[in-house]
């Protein structure tokens, strides 16, 4: 059995809203590591959608459903920036 074509539909979203986000931010932006924990946490906030191929998730949802995963998908990505400058400046004031 072959379970590599398997994958949580929220990946690709989340790590394009990463990306699209990341120059508001860019103390994050400049770290590989911190972007990294950006999408884990924001990734983490969501229901896992696993799916074979992105079709399979978008064609059972209605057009509300759609507006309502970007929403998630945006504030937790939001939540996330936040989160991990908020630490980053805590580690930064420990040292």
């Amino acid at each position: 059995m072959d379970f590599t074509s398997l994958y949580n539909h929220h990946e690709r979203e989340v790590f394009a809203a990463v990306m699209e986000t990341a120059p508001t931010y860019p103390v994050i932006e400049a770290d590989p590591e911190l972007m990294a924990d950006v999408a884990c946490v924001a990734l983490n906030r969501l229901p896992p959608r696993y799916i074979r191929h992105a079709v399979d998730y978008s064609f059972y949802l209605t057009e509300q459903e759609r507006l309502d995963v970007n929403a998630a998908i945006k504030e937790a990505v939001s939540y996330a920036f936040n989160f991990v400058q908020a630490r980053s400046v805590l580690r930064a004031k420990q040292k």
